[in-house]
């Protein structure tokens, strides 16, 4: 199985599927339009401005998906404004798994050519892949990684859910660039995220064999 998880680059899949790829530049308040009109989606008009370090942002969160961009006394109004960030509270229509970039791509990779029903996925400019999946997941994830053998790894994989925050397209994160989709929420997958069971296993797999490559001697990994 190794050999499917070789180097991926984000450019090489491509961002949505055939045809729903947006014409126009679309604006913060025509994507809150959507989540909440067609998806069902709960969103919040985040603050100005925003870190580009996750670990800086002032909730404290490890990993925080929408760092320095969440009101830091509670949710503000609806995001309808075209210049404020739109943000998805995690833990309500679905929870988010959150991996590497490079993990994340070979995973998905992977999972796709096993025929597994993977749901919408955020691509952040911080490096990030963010899958949606069921609620309560985040509350779940350490009994999960346990029955999977995974408890005791060392893995760059975390789980936003009730109380966080997910910066959503076509939010900007700091001077890096905006959220984008890799795979579009759609009728098959907005209203029912997947279980983080079915993923679970190989995002794990994935960052875990991340993790030993970058460990590994410079001569030994080539």
């Amino acid at each position: 199985m190794d050999n499917l998880f070789g180097e991926l680059r984000l450019g090489h899949l491509r961002l949505a599927p055939l045809g729903a790829r947006r014409r126009s530049r679309v604006t913060a308040s025509q994507a809150a339009a959507e989540y909440t009109g067609r998806w069902g989606w709960a969103v919040v008009a985040g603050t100005a401005g925003g870190s580009t370090t996750p670990a800086r942002c002032h909730c404290g969160t490890p990993r925080c998906a929408a760092p320095g961009l969440h009101p830091a006394g509670g949710e503000s109004a609806g995001a309808a404004c075209d210049d404020a960030p739109v943000l998805f509270p995690a833990g309500r229509a679905f929870d988010v798994l959150d991996v590497p970039e490079q993990a994340g791509l070979q995973a998905l990779v992977r999972l796709e050519r096993m025929g597994t029903q993977v749901g919408p996925v955020l691509a952040a400019p911080t490096g990030r892949l963010q899958f949606l999946v069921a609620a309560g997941t985040a509350r779940r994830l350490p009994d999960l990684l346990y029955r999977m053998g995974w408890d005791d790894a060392a893995l760059d994989l975390a789980c936003h859910g009730e109380g966080s925050y997910v910066a959503a397209p076509p939010t900007v994160l700091g001077g890096l660039g905006p959220v984008r989709w890799l795979r579009r929420p759609n009728r098959d997958n907005a209203g029912c995220p997947p279980e983080a069971r079915l993923l679970l296993g190989t995002l794990a797999y994935a960052c875990h064999r991340s993790r030993e490559r970058t460990a590994e001697p410079a001569w030994l990994a080539s």
